[in-house]
């Protein structure tokens, strides 16, 4: 896609795909329960330009359970949620970020890549409207299916608090 990015509003709870400036799809989101910020360790959702540094689970089925960026063979239900219910459910695909601003969300205690931040499917039932993440992005499975299969590894991604 010429001239595109993903454009996530923290306030708003959404996130857009743009394409030369105009929105082409938005799609409800779920970013940090702790809000925004950057910080190693801090289980906030990091601001700023990242980009997609890597596409996984291409060709898994929807609501493929990840650890790790690995599947772990098993596929979410309701049942197997209610069996776990401390676990961080990261399903179906994984976009995960890199920063791109050297000292806010690039190297060091700030680095998002090296915080395994992602966009990712996660439990639909979890998906409320209001920030729940430890850091991530979190969207419904089939919104985050068709996301993957739109956008290309290296597109860039602007997080922001308005």
């Amino acid at each position: 896609m010429a001239d595109s990015y993903l454009d996530v509003s923290i306030a708003k709870q959404c996130m857009a795909l743009i394409e030369n400036g105009r929105p082409l799809k938005t799609y409800p989101v779920s970013t940090a329960k702790n809000g925004p910020g950057e910080q190693k360790g801090s289980e906030c959702t990091p601001r700023g330009w990242h980009r997609v540094r890597a596409k996984i689970g291409r060709g898994e089925p929807i609501h493929t359970v990840f650890k790790g960026r690995r599947p772990t063979g098993e596929i979410y239900s309701p049942e197997l949620g209610r069996l776990n219910p401390e676990r961080d459910w990261i399903l179906t695909r994984i976009l995960w970020l890199g920063g791109l601003e050297p000292g806010r969300n690039r190297y060091r205690e700030v680095d998002s890549a090296w915080r395994y931040i992602y966009i990712h499917g996660t439990p639909d039932e979890l998906m409320r409207g209001s920030p729940e993440s430890h850091g991530c992005i979190r969207m419904f499975n089939a919104d985050v299916l068709e996301l993957f299969d739109r956008v290309e590894a290296g597109i860039k991604v602007y997080i922001h608090e308005d």
